[in-house]
């Protein structure tokens, strides 16, 4: 073999090398670290917007299937267990795979294992005590694809301490009454925060998910649509928990 020969198969096994490094940190960082969304809806408004992408913990709630990269997830089995799996705590702001359709969803946590939920006129019930709110005050922001909009907007305060801003679009949405509903062991119960345009738990399109199909926590927005609304606030790098 020749110097010449030599010094290209030691320049392709250099290139090897290095590109075998990379996907196998890529591979173990989406496996075990994060992994990134990117906003399909309006139901988690006023937080996060159409276009955003956020990050997304994997090792927040422990690893399942649904944390593989490469959708490697359809090779495995079913299965009801999760690798240093825990609970969610109320108000967090939870990616996973919807129950009925496989699409990757986010909402907020609301309801754990044996908690009672119910929604009265908009109004928010956890084992049948009202969630604290805040006085309500009229918005008006640039909805997606719809132009100006107009909403009432309070804060929410979660049994855990959580609390969170909400936009109600209509005191007589669909969904603004709801239950009472006992979320099943081995399931979570989500809510939007954009509370009339949200199909979640409420719905029985997807009703309570199983904790097997949770992806991770949403913990920051960190690239943003600005879309053609001047007045639009840039939301890099901001947390969605705090």
């Amino acid at each position: 073999m020749s110097p010449d020969d030599q010094s290209l198969r030691a320049q392709v096994w250099d290139w090897a090398k290095t590109i075998g490094t990379a996907f196998l940190a890529y591979t173990a960082f989406t496996t075990v670290a994060f992994a990134n969304y990117r906003i399909p809806s309006e139901s988690m408004v006023p937080h996060i917007e159409v276009g955003d992408r956020v990050a997304v913990s994997k090792y927040a709630y422990g690893y399942s299937r649904y944390s593989l990269p490469f959708n490697a997830a359809a090779l495995l089995p079913k299965s009801t267990q999760r690798l240093f799996g825990h609970l969610p705590r109320r108000g967090d702001v939870v990616v996973f795979i919807h129950p009925m359709t496989g699409e990757t969803m986010i909402k907020r946590a609301i309801g754990l294992p044996g908690d009672v939920i119910q929604v009265r006129d908009g109004d928010l019930i956890i084992n049948g005590v009202a969630v604290e709110t805040s006085p309500r005050e009229l918005v008006t922001r640039t909805a997606f694809e719809r132009g100006a909009e107009t909403a009432q907007r309070y804060d929410e305060q979660l049994p855990d301490g959580v609390r969170h801003a909400t936009h109600n679009l209509s005191n007589h949405a669909p969904l603004d009454n709801f239950g009472p509903y006992t979320v099943p062991e081995g399931y979570l119960f989500f809510m939007g925060d954009n509370r009339d345009n949200s199909l979640d738990s409420r719905w029985d399109g997807m009703g309570a998910v199983p904790v097997e199909n949770l992806i991770g926590r949403a913990e920051i927005v960190y690239a943003t649509h600005m879309g053609d609304d001047p007045s639009a606030i840039p939301r890099w790098m901001r947390p969605l928990h705090h």
